[in-house]
């Protein structure tokens, strides 16, 4: 009987089949294997991809604060850099260590379009890196030159009250004064360097009034004609001059290093600029690399349809396999009648066996005997065995698939909601940024106005000044008329003297007159009838003599009121000179007062000037900005857009695998 034995393994169809089985189940067990595997990469790469856009944002972030001096942002920017570095590589070449796998040849294009964005934004990293020092440095320069220019501000402030003291002539007081203005013109600019990094208007405005300052400096230590300066001899002012002639050499050659220093803050803010544009388009490129990776191949060895295929051709094959065998058994039963009822009742007792396999059971065991279908239950065990581990396996992996689809889905769903509650504070901000422009506008407007106000003030000023200094000479011109006439009233008033002493010497004459027509008379009458003619003549000399001397008193009456009303008259003019000259003083002072407004207004209007450039300027920043609001409000829409077709993908994975698990829930395995 041993002899007439069957052995399906003698047959080459049955032993093909059976090792088709075989490779079909480990074919199965290595793709669903596959699949999670690949899909756990693909998820860790796209988020990797999505780092890198969020990366290069923070780098931006970084880089406006290195380039304004904040100390902690440049480490900051320095790690952010290294993390970007490392990312990119690992999209480039995989990470074992992080499950990242190697850039697939798919997405080469959007990871080399990545790569360009951030190696432009590298280099303009290195650069804010390598001089993160310089807005600190400035600071520190514009910090000695402010102290520096305090001192200065002190020996001028000095300067100008030795002068007062020693009664130098206004216009140089007035001069002096200026330089206390232009000193603070020369610190604005100073300031405006250090705040905006520019270094052409601190050159030039730097200059005109270095150039202004040094000419009345120059003019008040060794003298000038133009302006008309005479050279300070005082030696408190001149300690003050010379020492400030010092301080400014000082401040002169640190305003050299802040220049320079300014051009390269000027380079490193354009460099930061630069970082802020190149940063707005890497989150859209790294969505596109992330939605790319996460797109798989319709056909590929991890695909769930490639599991589940492997595991319906290994059952058909192995029913395949029972059917040959059992015709085959079918043809050899007519050897011998109790061999055919022994291999036929081992062969229903298989069937039994079986039955319940080819409803999906994995739990049943075919008996091991003996008989020629020992050999067949013994492999139909193993195919079994394999079978069960393989539906196991595809349980095991699509529930992980699912809990890693659903976890995704929300975090994308997550992300989703993010990016619309981005978008409309994105719009907000857009709005109020065009509010703000509008305002801008309407400021740099008003600017322009009281720009246009203050010069026609400083024009006022100057016809004010024009005004009092012909106010002067003409009060100059009066006070020299007063005086003149003042000279020749005391010329009259000697004059009356001269002709009060003519009086006396006519009174005297008048009286020895009448004294000898007396003594003429008296001859006259002792003369008898020979002297009455002489009395007659005597008598008329008389009368002419007594005329005289009332004309003489008249006179000298007159003489006397004259003489009062010259000397009333002198002292009025020495009083109205003095009022001429206290008026002169109080005009020259009130040119000062003028000339000192008319300062203020220039200065005032050079101020307001910069601040319409400034206000005109940030309306065009504001108008950038807006621009560049809504081109973020673009990219945040299409990055919300990419993140939902990400959703709907994962949720396709996601009923894919409930799919593959549902096909495989025919199978029942042992219990644990």
């Amino acid at each position: 009987m041993a002899e007439r034995s069957f052995n399906a393994f003698g047959n080459p169809a049955v032993a093909g089949l059976l090792a088709l089985v075989l490779l079909a189940m480990v074919g199965a067990g290595a793709s669903v294997w596959f699949a999670g595997s690949e899909s756990r990469g693909v998820q860790a790469y796209a988020a990797e991809a999505q780092r890198v856009g969020m990366l290069a944002q923070e780098v931006a972030k970084h880089a406006e604060a290195a380039a304004g001096g904040t100390q902690v942002a440049l480490a900051a920017l320095a790690q952010a850099r290294s993390q970007t570095d490392t990312a990119l590589s690992a999209l480039r070449d995989g990470d074992s260590r992080r499950g990242i796998p190697r850039a697939a040849a798919g997405v080469a294009a959007d990871l080399s379009a990545l790569q360009d964005g951030w190696d432009t934004m590298r280099v303009h990293i290195d650069r804010v890196l390598a001089n993160g020092e310089t807005s600190q440095t400035l600071r520190d320069l514009a910090s000695d030159i402010t102290i520096t220019m305090s001192a200065v501000q002190q020996q001028n402030g000095n300067l100008v009250r030795s002068m007062l003291t020693a009664n130098a002539a206004p216009g140089e007081i007035v001069l002096a004064q200026r330089q206390a203005e232009l000193i603070e013109r020369m610190s604005r600019a100073v300031d405006l360097a250090v705040g905006h990094g520019d270094a052409p208007a601190l050159a030039e405005s730097f200059q005109r009034n270095s150039a202004l300052f040094r000419s009345v400096q120059d003019g008040l230590l060794n003298g000038k004609s133009d302006p008309l300066l005479t050279a300070v001899t005082d030696e408190r002012a001149l300690a003050s001059l010379t020492r400030m002639d010092e301080l400014f050499r000082t401040v002169t050659s640190r305003v050299s290093e802040v220049q320079a220093l300014s051009e390269e803050l000027t380079r490193v803010r354009a460099s930061a600029d630069q970082i802020y544009a190149g940063s707005q388009d890497m989150p859209q490129l790294a969505s596109r690399l992330a939605t790319k990776a996460s797109v798989r191949p319709a056909v590929s060895a991890s695909s769930p349809f490639v599991a589940i295929g492997l595991g319906a051709l290994a059952l058909v094959l192995f029913i395949a396999t029972l059917i040959l065998v059992i015709r085959q058994a079918s043809r050899n039963m007519g050897a011998s009648t109790v061999e055919n009822e022994q291999n036929q009742a081992a062969i229903l007792q298989l069937l039994d066996e079986l039955a319940a396999l080819a409803d999906g059971d994995l739990t049943v065991r075919a008996t091991v005997s003996e008989s020629f279908t020992g050999a067949i239950a013994d492999s139909i065990n193993f195919t079994i065995d394999q079978l069960r581990a393989l539906v196991s396996k595809i349980n095991e992996t699509t529930g992980e698939v699912s809990t890693a689809a659903e976890v995704t889905r929300s975090s994308v769903d997550t992300l989703s909601q993010a990016s619309e509650k981005q978008a409309q504070e994105i719009a907000d901000v857009s709005t109020a940024v065009s509010e703000m422009a509008v305002s801008i506008d309407q400021v740099s407007f008003n600017a322009a106005e009281s720009s246009s106000v203050a010069v026609r003030s400083v024009e006022i000023a100057s016809k004010g000044v024009n005004t009092v200094q012909n106010t002067i000479g003409g009060m100059d011109k009066i006070r020299g008329q007063i005086q003149e006439t003042a000279k020749r009233i005391k010329r009259l008033g000697e004059s009356s003297q001269e002709i009060g002493d003519i009086v006396l010497l006519i009174n005297d004459i008048a009286d020895q007159t009448n004294i000898l027509s007396l003594n003429a008379a008296i001859q006259a009458s002792m003369a008898g009838d020979a002297g009455k003619g002489f009395a007659v003549v005597a008598d008329e000399v008389q009368r002419l003599a007594e005329r005289s001397g009332a004309a003489a008193k008249q006179i000298s009456a007159l003489v006397k009121t004259i003489q009062g009303d010259t000397n009333e008259a002198v002292s009025s003019m020495e009083q109205t000179t003095s009022e001429v000259v206290q008026g002169t003083r109080l005009t020259q002072e009130a040119g000062v007062a003028l000339e000192e407004i008319e300062g203020v207004s220039k200065s005032l209007a050079e101020i307001i000037g910069n601040i319409s450039d400034a206000a005109r300027q940030q309306a065009a920043s504001a108008g950038k900005i807006s621009n560049t609001m809504e081109s973020i409000q673009e990219i945040t829409s299409q990055t919300t857009e990419g993140t939902r077709s990400t959703a709907n993908s994962v949720g396709e994975l996601a009923e894919i695998t409930n799919a593959l698990q549902l096909s495989v829930t025919g199978f029942k395995l042992p219990s644990a």
